[in-house]
């Protein structure tokens, strides 16, 4: 898929100029994690936000926008592979810096469609 490939592309350059820590770098991994879902590539998927989510968390705080969506979006790559289910301990928040330990799973009814529009209404530069 050429989109994902641009944006890896552009997610490793923001890694390098702005630090993988930064908001932009980590709405950039956050669109990897769109394109994955909508690939249906859950492993890499999974990778990837279990990397991203202590840094957002530390970063932008538990109950930011992006670090909410990489959370939907491994509930929904461990609910879309292997039979996961809505009591897989997996998907626990064991943070001890979060706000909650219990996973919510009325957002997998919501996940993609508000998880992967985060450059709405931004223009190009957003991406």
């Amino acid at each position: 898929d050429e989109a994902l490939v641009l944006k890896r592309h552009i997610y490793a350059r923001r890694v390098t100029m702005l630090g993988a820590s930064h908001e932009r770098t980590i709405l950039s991994g956050s669109n990897i994690a769109c394109s994955l879902n909508r690939l249906q590539l859950w492993d890499e998927m999974k990778s990837l936000t279990r990397d991203q989510l202590p840094v957002a968390r530390r970063t932008l705080g538990a109950d930011h926008d992006l670090t909410l969506s990489l959370e939907e979006g491994l509930a929904v790559a461990l609910a879309s592979n292997a039979g996961g289910t809505r009591d897989d301990p997996r998907l626990i928040n064991t943070d001890p810096g979060a706000a909650s330990t219990q996973p919510n799973f009325d957002v997998l009814r919501r996940w993609p469609a508000r998880s992967c529009d985060h450059n709405a209404g931004r223009g190009p530069e957003a991406e």
